[in-house]
């Protein structure tokens, strides 16, 4: 049996003539966290609305939980919450929740366990609309959390959030993919990558690499993911100049 929960072969996204995703290759594990880093403008959201089919797919492929991104089995299975929120103003945060996860047949009990999940108890029966920015964000991401999908994209969940949120969160990621549920959580804080157990790295479109936070630290040679990162892009963007170095060399008369 198959423990891969995605996989990417070749993939380019493109629009009109500008290239924003250029030929990605990885694989995701099944049942674990897997954080999507990077800085703004790298392909990050892009790359995630190519894995839940709502991005066409200019070249190459994606695959997620053993079908093509976007197929209509999958609907029940992927959740995705987007930065921008998406549940009704008009209706209770309760609402909203108990709404979503009507859906997919999730119980009272649930849904109490989805608002408290993201710190929203005392707000359960306000209105979405009346919420405060990181507040109603955190609605749209108990709409996902009721519905235990098998893959949950989470697209930089915890902009806004308090530190204490934060941890509570990356707490609740851990114990939903120790429970078999696959994450891809993307960020453009390496703070977070710790909370990860594996890592892929976008820069400009292209796949930096894909690797673990202990990896990040002994490429980046630092302990700070942060500059790990950076200290990666630098070696990466001098290994291009060397390689175009060579070939104006080649070409010289």
């Amino acid at each position: 049996m198959s423990h891969v929960a995605m996989e990417a072969k070749g993939l380019e996204i493109s629009r009109g003539r500008t290239k924003i995703l250029r030929g990605l290759d990885f694989t995701v594990e099944q049942s674990c966290i897997t954080g999507l880093l990077g800085p703004s403008g790298s392909g990050k959201t892009t790359l995630m609305r190519g894995i839940v089919g709502v991005q066409r797919i200019t070249r190459g492929s994606i695959s997620v939980l053993g079908r093509p991104a976007g197929s209509a089995g999958l609907r029940r299975d992927v959740g995705y919450v987007t930065q921008g929120g998406s549940v009704y103003g008009d209706l209770s945060v309760e609402a909203n929740v108990r709404y979503f996860g009507a859906l997919h047949g999730s119980t009272a009990a649930d849904v109490t366990e989805a608002i408290a999940a993201v710190g929203l108890q005392a707000f359960a029966r306000q209105k979405a609309g009346n919420l405060s920015g990181g507040q109603f964000s955190r609605v749209s991401l108990a709409c996902a959390l009721v519905a235990r999908p098998k893959l949950l994209v989470l697209d930089e969940p915890t902009v806004g959030l308090d530190p204490v949120l934060r941890a509570e969160l990356w707490e609740r990621f851990a114990g939903m993919a120790s429970h078999g549920t696959t994450l891809l959580v993307s960020s453009h804080v390496m703070e977070e990558a710790s909370h990860c157990s594996s890592l892929l790295l976008l820069r400009d479109g292209l796949l930096l690499a894909q690797l673990t936070p202990a990896e990040l630290a002994e490429r980046g040679r630092s302990n700070d993911l942060e500059r790990a990162f950076l200290t990666m892009i630098k070696d990466a963007e001098r290994g291009q100049a060397t390689q175009q170095d060579v070939k104006e060399r080649r070409v010289a008369p």
